[in-house]
């Protein structure tokens, strides 16, 4: 084994200065590209900062160049030599230190490399052989980039909270298990035979306890754990900028975070963006929308034209419309461009939402034609220009449904799905907004009964305090969403932290008193110790960083990140354990046969 001898002096990526033209640097990195022209030889040798042309001349050093044939592709190397200008035919322009080379005299090999599976500037590298080899993926400077942007976003976000006056807080890993919205990964406990800890969701209930301590600003960079069903946007563990504050209003809470977000587009991209952020209502967002995080870079707003039709004689939408259901019609510029195969291939797509079907109509010569038009009259088509805002050449899309949950999800994903074939939805362009005034409930019709929006400690806004007695649904929470270009980056509430107030939130959750107490006891008896008024807010920071580095695969800005299916395929987990580790927790493993 060869050790390093030579202390580096610089950094590959460095040799980009006129001033160490004529001087000796010694650098040290791996083999990125060797080349052998019989005479001279050359080597690209990268390091994280990037790459720097060797020159090895046999006629004035014979040993280094000797030594550089032996060169392969990842070997590590420390090398030794005078930096000099490259033949002007020679500048490499693609280059940061294309207009430099190092003539090398003193070359050591610190470790050589089989073969690897791929090369480091290999562009067509599945992601399958890229996870197994995740350590020469990291090698890559689009990923070794994209870690050190997670890096610099982090750094931000740890300084604007210390000058906020912040206190950086751990909380538990191994704790017990309460309901958050997914299912909890389980943690058998080799002490307490038959119990088990539970790896946290978030730390909600912990920092909730560190506003009761009287901390008043806590924020952690947190490890938190789903077991759901994954995407390219979603991991089974995954890391929050978890926040909370005390003696706080929403307002509050969202003005200081949009701070924090436009320090770190500045000092990271050198992007301004204009504050305070628009908000948008909840309500809003689902009707012209129909979803509550809205990608705002492009219109081709929705609109309810269910009392425009009811009167129409297509009976499809009649029948919406008495039976109390909605009709929704997404007006598209530029429709002619949409063929009848294209609008049969719609007609599929929004049935994967639960869509029964999808009606069209054109504007040709400023009326409607479709095989349907007959069956409404002509003041209901007039009409449905004047709602629709239809001109010349729009395609209008219609869905309806008694389900208005239906409606949505189609016609909202049928919006998204035209914005990225009309190429409306550009890359670079960042459009925020803040959701606001969520309802505090929906009704779970499977169970019969009301289940929080949020979760149970979420607040409910104050004029709305009354509803809670005659129409529950009605009443809307001091929730919060940021939304950057359709993706949620993160999401808080302000919380409750009155007991007579939580009792009554229970009670219409159906939560009795002694089940409240088994799940949420030592919250509950905190908040009776003097608890101040408080709420807070969540950044996903693996999503906003693939936000604002462009990317769609949330695996890209995570170091040793798991597949779709929860496995990571370089450590070959998850795996089984030994016998005798199942005897120490008291388990035993038995044949597992789905229901079929």
């Amino acid at each position: 084994m060869i050790r390093v001898e030579q202390q580096r002096t610089h950094f590959c990526g460095e040799i980009c200065d006129p001033s160490l033209v004529s001087k000796r640097v010694t650098l040290t990195g791996w083999v990125q590209n060797y080349r052998d022209h019989g005479g001279l030889m050359f080597i690209d040798l990268r390091d994280r900062s990037g790459l720097v042309q060797l020159v090895f001349d046999p006629q004035t050093n014979p040993a280094a160049h000797e030594i550089a044939k032996k060169a392969r592709h990842e070997d590590v190397l420390s090398v030794s030599g005078i930096v000099q200008n490259r033949d002007p035919e020679n500048v490499n322009p693609k280059m940061k230190t294309g207009a430099y080379e190092v003539k090398i005299d003193r070359i050591d090999f610190l470790n050589r490399s089989k073969t690897p599976p791929f090369q480091i500037d290999q562009e067509d590298v599945s992601e399958e052989i890229r996870l197994k080899y995740r350590y020469l993926d990291i090698r890559r400077p689009a990923m070794y980039n994209n870690l050190f942007m997670r890096h610099r976003i982090t750094q931000t976000v740890r300084r604007f909270l210390d000058e906020h006056g912040f206190l950086e807080v751990e909380t538990p890993i191994l704790n017990r298990s309460t309901p958050e919205g997914a299912r909890d990964f389980l943690v058998p406990s080799r002490l307490s035979h038959g119990k088990f800890y539970a790896l946290p969701q978030s730390p909600q209930i912990f920092k909730q306890l560190l506003m009761v301590g009287g901390l008043e600003r806590y924020y952690q960079i947190a490890r938190c754990f789903r077991d759901e069903d994954l995407r390219a946007d979603r991991q089974p563990e995954f890391t929050q900028i978890d926040i909370e504050m005390s003696f706080v209003r929403q307002e509050d809470v969202m003005r200081l975070m949009e701070q924090m977000i436009a320090r770190v587009l500045e000092e990271n991209y050198d992007i301004k963006i204009s504050l305070p952020i628009a908000q948008i209502t909840y309500q809003e967002a689902m009707e012209k929308y129909g979803i509550d995080r809205p990608d705002l870079r492009f219109g081709m707003e929705l609109v309810d034209v269910t009392d425009v039709v009811r009167d129409s004689d297509f009976a499809v939408f009649k029948t919406v419309a008495e039976k109390g259901g909605m009709i929704k019609c997404l007006p598209v510029p530029e429709g002619d461009r949409l063929s009848r195969k294209d609008l049969d291939d719609l007609i599929a797509f929004v049935g994967k939402y639960g869509a029964k079907g999808m009606a069209w109509m054109r504007v040709k010569d400023g009326k409607l034609e479709s095989n349907i038009v007959k069956y409404f009259s002509d003041s209901i088509q007039q009409k449905l220009l004047e709602v629709t805002g239809a001109r010349e050449n729009y395609t209008l899309l219609f869905v309806g449904d008694v389900k208005k949950k239906v409606v949505y999800d189609s016609m909202a994903n049928l919006r998204l799905h035209l914005g990225d074939r009309f190429g409306l939805r550009k890359k670079g362009e960042l459009k925020f907004v803040w959701v606001v005034d969520f309802p505090l409930f929906e009704w779970n019709e499977e169970e019969n009964r009301y289940d929080a929006v949020h979760h149970p400690f979420t607040a409910p806004k104050l004029e709305d305090m009354a509803l809670l007695e005659t129409d529950p649904l009605k009443v809307r929470s001091d929730a919060y969403d940021l939304v950057l270009n359709g993706i949620e980056l993160g999401g808080g509430s302000i919380r409750i932290h009155d007991m007579e107030l939580q009792a009554k939130i229970f009670e219409l959750l159906k939560i009795s008193r002694e089940e409240a107490r088994e799940k949420f006891g030592f919250l509950l008896e905190a908040l009776e110790f003097g608890a101040p008024p408080h709420g807070g807010l969540a950044f996903g920071l693996d999503r906003m960083v693939m936000e604002f580095q462009g990317l769609s695969n949330i695996r890209d800005v995570i170091a040793f990140p798991k597949t779709q299916k929860g496995t990571d395929m370089m450590c070959d987990s998850p795996s089984e354990v030994t016998p005798k580790q199942l005897e120490e927790l008291g388990i035993k493993v038995v044949e597992y046969r789905a229901n079929k």
